[in-house]
């Protein structure tokens, strides 16, 4: 039977697919039409119609619907799923958490599936990037320095003791004879493993015509097998390494084939590969990991060699120990465990990756061969050399860069100036010290009163002292930048430009990667926050309804607009 929804008083009734029936009901919520028209949302979510199953999934949902409902009549919002907007739709995710979002939106999307009329833009943000933060999606932390100096050691250590048995197994290959027709030695057992592929005990009991306890009694097979055929740990080291070394994403090292190594040269290479969540990507590496790359494909040429033509254009083809799945082309989680357990290190391929990249953040402004005026000089010599200050005159101007760096943290810390209409009503005639206190004169509180001197989102005591232009002439700075300056002013109102402009912190949210967004737009996303706190919360829910969430409203270049 399907859900049915029910009007006095609100809920829904649902018959499971074990037979169970249940009543659930919505109890207090608030905005009565907003909850109808997500019952009638969630009866359709509901089995048979959807995939919600059992009494305590539904009762979740419901717990996401009143949740919903009581922040939209706490602004006032009336009038049903229709009357939602995608700001204060924005306001609720980004403060409800997880499981409330994801309920409110699915419902939300079945509401609009099933007819029902939405907003402008609120389907696309219901169907989007959610704002809470889901089970494992907390940001990675980079690897220690001591944690990441022992992994790349260790990695750095098996490869290179691989290598070096694997080259001497092949330089003693011309020592040997087939032991089919001379003594058993270990020179022997590579001369045969080299020209017939890898063999297990068994294996080479039957090519030699012997029983296998002679083999097994002279022992050495595993060995001359590890020599020649690197097996699933060496590969992982090289795996691990390559990622210190590139940054490359840890699927598109794991999926990658000869045929991705794209040589230009003799010292570059172009490796393309594919990224699980997006599509194909492809990236210069640096000239370590093309060593690298280089070592390991002479390293794997002869597991190349007898492997089945299917798997031979596997990058990471390696040897098995066991003879039933003698040919591998990739590295198991368990394996990968176990290695790190062995060696001390928690092996997580997506941490190195996150550290790669936090180390070329952090060392795209310093210590970069590019920064320096003698790619021969280190920076410590290129500082001590060049960038010291030798004249009074150069010790003054770096005392000078030194002070506006400090002011600018201070003039960050400092409270934003938010005025109710009553102060600004009487500031005109306030006494000397309230002015001073607030640091203006007469005239300016005055022009402040009038409006005369607004900007986008505040007032400017002085336009033509702005800090980001030269003296006497109108400031140029950006909208968001007078967020941060200290001789802005904010005003009731001012409130309507402060939420058009959050939403468009929102929005470019969206669409820019976070750690662009967080240099670009961080300080100024959170300094509105800070602002908009100091206004009456009645207010600004009046005027969240009025926002568009769009550029329109905003006096913004061509290139910096939203899509």
């Amino acid at each position: 039977m399907p859900a049915e929804v029910l009007t006095d008083p609100p809920g829904i009734a649902c018959e499971f697919s074990n037979g169970r029936r249940r009543r659930l009901l919505v109890g207090e919520s608030g905005a009565l039409e907003l909850a109808r028209d997500l019952l009638t949302a969630l009866a359709g979510l509901v089995w048979p119609h959807g995939g919600l199953d059992t009494a305590s999934t539904v009762g979740g949902y419901l717990t996401g619907l009143r949740d919903i409902c009581r922040f939209m009549a706490a602004r006032e919002v009336s009038g049903g799923a229709a009357a939602l907007t995608r700001a204060v739709l924005a306001e609720y995710w980004m403060q409800a958490g997880l499981k409330r979002e994801r309920a409110t939106r699915r419902m939300l999307l079945g509401f609009a599936g099933d007819g029902g009329a939405l907003g402008a833009g609120v389907a696309d943000l219901a169907a989007g990037r959610r704002f809470s933060p889901g089970p494992g999606r907390d940001p990675l932390a980079p690897y220690e320095h001591e944690q990441w100096a022992h992994l790349q050691a260790t990695c750095r250590r098996i490869i290179d003791e691989s290598f070096a048995a694997h080259q001497r197994a092949v330089a003693a290959v011309g020592r040997g004879h087939d032991p089919a027709g001379g003594q058993w030695s270990q020179d022997n057992l590579r001369q045969l493993m080299l020209h017939r592929g890898p063999f297990s005990a068994a294996q080479a009991a039957r090519y030699l015509g012997v029983p296998a306890r002679h083999v097994y009694r002279h022992g050495g097979i595993r060995a001359v097998v590890a020599e020649l055929f690197p097996d699933g740990d060496v590969v992982l080291a090289y795996q691990l390494l390559l990622g210190c070394y590139s940054g490359v994403v840890p699927d598109g090292i794991a999926d990658l084939g000869v045929g991705d190594v794209d040589w230009a040269g003799d010292a570059a290479v172009l490796l393309t590969y594919i990224k699980g969540r997006t599509a194909a990507e492809s990236v210069t590496l640096p000239r370590r990991a093309v060593r690298l790359l280089e070592q390991w494909l002479q390293h794997s040429a002869i597991t190349r060699r007898h492997a089945p033509a299917q798997l031979a254009a596997q990058l990471w083809l390696h040897c098995s120990s066991r003879s039933d799945h003698r040919w591998q082309k990739a590295v198991d989680s368990e394996r990968q465990r176990l290695w790190g357990d062995r060696h001390g290190i928690a092996v997580d391929r997506r941490r190195v990756r996150t550290t790669n990249l936090s180390l070329r953040d952090r060392g795209a402004w310093h210590g970069s061969g590019r920064s320096l005026i003698d790619p021969n000089h280190s920076a410590q010599v290129e500082a001590d050399h060049y960038l010291t200050a030798t004249t009074p005159a150069q010790q003054e101007q770096v005392d000078s860069i030194i002070e506006q760096g400090q002011s600018d943290m201070v003039r960050r810390a400092a409270p934003p100036v938010v005025l109710s209409g009553d102060q600004l009503a009487g500031l005109a005639v306030a006494l000397p010290a309230a002015l001073a206190g607030l640091g203006l004169a007469a005239a300016a509180a005055g022009a402040l009163v009038s409006g005369s001197q607004d900007v986008f989102v505040a007032s400017c005591t002085d336009p033509l002292s702005g800090r980001h232009g030269p003296p006497g002439k109108p400031c140029p700075a950006r909208p968001w930048v007078c967020l941060l300056c200290p001789l802005a002013i904010f005003a009731p109102r001012h409130a309507a430009n402060l939420l058009r402009l959050k939403a468009f912190f929102a929005r470019q949210w969206r669409q820019m990667p976070g750690t662009q967004f967080m240099a670009t737009f961080g300080p100024y996303a959170a300094r509105i926050d800070q602002i908009l706190r100091l206004y009456p919360p009645g207010a600004l829910a009046d005027l969240a309804v009025t926002i568009s969430d769009d550029d329109s409203e905003l006096p913004l270049r061509p290139e910096e607009g939203t899509r």
